[in-house]
């Protein structure tokens, strides 16, 4: 083959991949693309033997997922609030709701604002003890093996990251005994990580 033909041979077979792992919903929409190191020129541009590289930025993908998952598996109510009250914390530092613009090496931290979340968690609303949180990580941690890891497990979160975090349990007396101590309520949630 003549060099322009191998190179148009890999610009397209490089183009239908990439629409192939999209549609597939293996990769995400949001990508950055790099043709013999040269930012988000065209593949048709390649000179062989190139490389055309993809840097997807899967945050969308993956968090939109668990928080399905974290919905199915969750208690239902009419209302819809502990179904609409899931938060993505990034990094530790806000509550962010554009997933496309989280960094590609960012922690990122799920869990529900609603302070009746821990009772999910350990089986006290209607659905088994770790089916919420713990289960959700396990499914995700197969679906998403090798790309990103899923840890479950209760965190203090801080205040200031969200109107409704931390909820403080009040202390209650009961015949002059103080039958559940005062403190702050830690939060199930779900840790991803990229896979290095």
């Amino acid at each position: 083959m003549e060099p322009e033909a191998i190179n148009k041979a890999l610009a397209a077979f490089a183009k239908q991949e990439v629409n192939r792992v999209i549609g597939e919903g293996i990769a995400s929409p949001n990508y950055e693309r790099y043709v013999n190191g040269v930012h988000n020129a065209p593949e048709e541009t390649v000179k062989a033997p190139g490389p055309i590289v993809y840097e997807f930025v899967n945050w969308p993908l993956v968090i939109d997922a668990a928080i399905e998952e974290l919905q199915k598996r969750g208690p239902r109510a009419k209302s819809g609030r502990f179904a609409s009250s899931y938060i993505v914390i990034a990094s530790g530092r806000a509550v962010v709701t554009d997933y496309s613009k989280i960094r590609s090496d960012a922690e990122i931290i799920i869990t529900n604002a609603q302070p009746y979340v821990r009772k999910a968690e350990v089986g006290f609303l209607g659905i088994p003890a770790q089916r919420l949180f713990y289960g959700t990580a396990r499914v995700m941690g197969s679906r998403f093996r090798g790309a990103f890891t899923f840890q479950s497990k209760f965190l203090d979160i801080r205040a200031g990251l969200h109107h409704l975090i931390p909820y403080r349990l009040k202390a209650r007396r009961s015949n002059d005994r103080i039958s559940r101590k005062a403190g702050v309520l830690s939060y199930p949630a779900i840790i991803i990580n990229p896979v290095s």
